[in-house]
């Protein structure tokens, strides 16, 4: 029998909005030496005052946004490699099972650098939503992928604690491991830091991501995605152009209040509000930001200008893994203290333009690599054992 080659076409825009995104992950994590938070303690004030600034438009810009952007990629990008599948006349669940056992294993590699853990692994046991729900119509995955990003966790949270004014919040010590992460971090020896990272370290992020609401916002996020997939929103069309505008101007008006509920939530002396309603108006705000970059840079996208001077960005978004990674281990030989230990020397501004260095060498290699190859090393290496036994 013919073998059967029909598949969805590469979205240039999906590229480059992944490679935007990593971009941006590149640069906050820079600003946070990676999670090592040492900084000079004598720098002139004018450059004081720069790295406020510097520091505060990186994070309300990217912190929160980068990664969520990330997600829902990760959710168009598994209605892709299904919708592929089905036109085969498969089932992709089980193969991608497989893919997320595959992707712990990426996530450890990029852990061992990065301290404190690695949204990778969050995804890895988040991804299971999309196995779950891969059958389901688009209506139920929209109203499923609503009520996650309500936080519903949050709430229940905060309604338990109308009802019984004794109810507390359960100490997850997460603070504590960042304190121990950073104790062995600072100590220098190399093999401590591997094992700690990948150990104490992958505990104390998804716990983290816990009192964060990122486990149930994540998960929108991917059904999200998903959703967009199935509805091909972002295949440039009239409509879909019409979509986006429409998004953009809800979303934009949308942030200013839920930031100012954030900013009035979190002056509460109320920890259990903090912790409740104020995560969930801290999620709100920042997804409906998140929409406001994803809608300006599809819609930006169309203008052959715009496209030129961000080109960079598609070969850098298809190796979006490889790039991950590779930025914790330069991350973590230039900052740390078993490498070059510049953290004690560089304030937020120093921290920013070498997180664009950093970007500018991988976006070079990007562009090398991809002459003369179809894919990433470390994507090509997901992509062999994803489909080991698999006869095509």
């Amino acid at each position: 029998m013919e073998q059967i080659t029909v598949k969805n076409p590469r979205i240039e825009v999906v590229d480059a909005l992944r490679g935007f995104a990593v971009m941006a992950i590149i640069l906050v994590h820079n600003l946070e030496h990676f999670i090592f938070p040492v900084y000079p303690t004598d720098s002139p004030d004018w450059l004081h005052v720069l790295d406020q600034g510097v520091f505060h438009g990186v994070f309300s810009l990217f912190a929160g946004k980068a990664y969520a952007i990330f997600a829902l990629l990760f959710g168009f990008t598994f209605y892709v490699q299904s919708d592929n599948q089905r036109l085969r006349g498969k089932d992709f669940g089980y193969r991608f099972l497989w893919r997320l056992v595959l992707l712990v294993v990426f996530a450890t590699l990029n852990a061992a650098f990065f301290p404190a853990g690695d949204v990778l692994l969050l995804f890895a046991v988040v991804g299971l939503v999309l196995f779950i729900t891969r059958r389901w119509s688009d209506k139920a995955i929209f109203v499923t992928a609503i009520l996650l990003l309500l936080q519903p966790i949050e709430w229940y949270h905060y309604i338990a604690s109308l009802i019984n004014p004794s109810y507390r919040l359960l100490d997850l010590r997460v603070g504590e491991m960042y304190a121990e992460v950073a104790e062995y971090t600072r100590a220098g020896n190399f093999w401590a830091f591997i094992a700690g990272n990948v150990t104490l370290g992958q505990k104390a992020s998804l716990l983290w991501a816990v009192n964060a609401g990122r486990f149930v916002q994540t998960a929108g996020l991917f059904l999200v995605g998903c959703y967009i997939g199935r509805k091909h929103l972002f295949v440039s069309s009239d409509k879909n152009l019409r979509f986006w505008v429409k998004l953009l101007i809800v979303s934009a008006i949308a942030f200013a209040p839920l930031y100012t509920l954030k900013e009035l939530v979190m002056g509460s002396n109320d920890a259990i509000i903090q912790k409740t309603v104020g995560t969930a108006f801290d999620m709100w705000q920042k997804l409906a930001f998140t929409l406001v970059l994803v809608s300006s840079f599809i819609l930006l996208y169309q203008n052959k200008r715009f496209r030129k001077v961000t080109d960079n960005l598609r070969f850098y978004g298809k190796m979006s893994l490889t790039n991950y990674i590779t930025q914790s281990i330069i991350g973590a030989f230039l900052y740390f203290p078993f490498g070059l230990y510049l953290a004690p020397y560089c304030g937020y501004t120093v921290s920013l333009l070498i997180g664009f260095f950093v970007f500018l060498l991988q976006v070079g290699f990007c562009k090398w690599w991809l002459a003369g190859h179809k894919q990433g090393p470390l994507e090509y290496i997901w992509h062999k054992w994803t489909w080991i036994g698999d006869k095509r």
